[in-house]
């Protein structure tokens, strides 16, 4: 049996606690667990100093500190100790206008009330999923690895009307194709604006360049191996012509392989031979 995901409830209203704990209750999958509840920002704080939880279920306006203040100070504690994990939050309030600066705190999600059980399980759903990648990511990449990316660092997109931020420690590689870049995790596939050149210059040693048109998480390299050119679509026909043979690596999580061009393949070796040491 899976273990059940610690939500903590925040909410100046005890009627809105009881109806949010009780949609958490009737949601089957993910399981989860309401496992305090807190009716301001410091009774929550107070909560986190002694227990911890995954998901955090917020309120923005409350008296005192409002939900967005009180995430503001969980990111700042995670600043402050980087090690401490810092819980998935969701924020729950009757009003929308706040949700471009929820995001900017890297909220998971923003609900609206009254909350529909439907749309929480959907968030719910995200957030077991941000968990998973997170404790695969952390399982994979070298703990030794020099260049780790910064858990603070992310990548915000829009998917299906929705502003949503993915840590950069959960993607595994970004690949142009036409005029978008598709970013990759273990689980999902993103569409984003942008060139390939700006996510390489913004996030540096953290990615290598493997393709022109591929850059691949250091840390998720599982694999390089030599492949004809006709095995992998980015090769066009003056590449395959070219070459009579070419390189490729395989990605963790998700078991697929992208074409390495030739001038990259001792980059990849130096890689791969980092990790191991």
């Amino acid at each position: 049996m899976t273990t059940a995901l610690r939500v903590l409830l925040v909410d100046d209203e005890p009627l809105a606690r009881l109806r949010m704990r009780s949609l958490v209750d009737a949601i089957q999958e993910p399981r989860c667990e309401v496992v305090a509840e807190a009716a301001t920002a410091s009774q929550a704080t107070t909560w986190l100093r002694d227990h911890a939880c995954d998901i955090l279920l917020l309120d923005v306006q409350m008296p005192g500190a409002d939900g967005l203040q009180f995430a503001d100070s969980l990111v700042q504690r995670q600043v402050d100790q980087p090690g401490l994990s810092m819980p998935l939050i969701i924020f729950v309030t009757a009003h929308a206008m706040h949700a471009l600066r929820a995001f900017e705190l890297d909220a998971l999600d923003y609900l609206t009330k009254p909350v529909r059980r439907e749309r929480l399980q959907a968030a719910l759903a995200r957030a077991a999923q941000r968990l998973a990648e997170r404790s695969a990511a952390q399982a994979q990449q070298p703990a030794e690895q020099p260049t780790a990316p910064d858990t603070t660092d992310f990548v915000t997109l829009t998917d299906r009307g929705r502003l949503l931020r993915i840590p950069i420690t959960e993607v595994l590689y970004f690949k142009a194709e036409l005029k978008y870049v598709t970013l990759r995790t273990a689980s999902e596939s993103h569409v984003l604006d942008g060139a390939l050149s700006e996510l390489e210059q913004r996030f540096g040693e953290r990615f290598l360049r493997v393709h022109r048109n591929a850059l691949v998480a250091r840390w998720a390299v599982r694999e390089l191996e030599r492949h004809t050119p006709t095995s992998f679509s980015e090769l066009d026909s003056s590449e395959a012509a070219e070459v009579a043979d070419s390189w490729a690596v395989r990605i963790v999580h998700v078991d697929e392989w992208l074409a390495v061009s030739r001038r990259q393949v001792a980059a990849v070796r130096e890689a791969l031979a980092g990790q191991k040491t």
